[in-house]
């Protein structure tokens, strides 16, 4: 059984069409176990406490540094537990939504979901795993000049580990039916 993570990072609950994008998307995995994290729900950004205790070695982590982590700790475990991760992404002022981005923040863990070797290169830790994009713009079409959404995306998801990325994209007022031509061929 496949087991499904799905990111919304839209502001917009009603009339999103990023997340009805991937309502469409999920709805082709019949059977499939969902977990659902909302990003317009509200996530923090890092702060000071969160680097501190990334920063103490587990064993020596006090009840406020597990505090501090106790949410970047829910994070990555549903990553960790997800075969497929669906992330319904809008375009905002031509990259990802800043929910989006804390929610980065919180899973790219040196030592959790990467490490860099001794000769200092990198290597992701989240190994295994699918990931599809929709997104939604009313001007920024995947690949071009003033994208910054899907290639900020593909390069942090594969510096974790995850090269298996796919993007849906629906741009202006044609998009949509493109987008949910894109979703009919998905292999699932």
């Amino acid at each position: 059984m496949t087991h499904i993570l799905r990111i919304d990072s839209s502001a917009r609950s009603d009339g999103s069409i990023s997340r009805m994008l991937a309502d469409k998307v999920i709805a082709k995995y019949t059977g499939a176990t969902v977990v659902n994290r909302d990003l317009a729900q509200g996530i923090p950004h890092l702060n000071a406490a969160w680097t501190s205790a990334t920063f103490t070695p587990p064993e020596t982590r006090s009840a406020d540094d597990n505090a501090a982590l106790n949410l970047s700790d829910q994070i990555v475990a549903e990553v960790q537990q997800a075969d497929l991760i669906v992330i319904s992404a809008a375009t905002y002022n031509f990259s990802i939504p800043s929910t989006l981005k804390a929610w980065i923040d919180h899973l790219a863990r040196a030592g959790v979901t990467f490490r860099y070797r001794d000769d200092g290169t990198p290597e992701g830790l989240l190994t295994g795993k699918r990931v599809i994009v929709v997104t939604a713009s009313g001007g920024t079409p995947v690949g071009a000049p003033h994208d910054f959404l899907t290639p900020y995306l593909k390069f942090i998801l594969g510096f974790m580990g995850i090269s298996d990325v796919e993007f849906i994209s629906s741009t202006g007022p044609d998009g949509f039916s493109e987008a949910d031509a894109s979703i009919e061929n998905l292999a699932a």
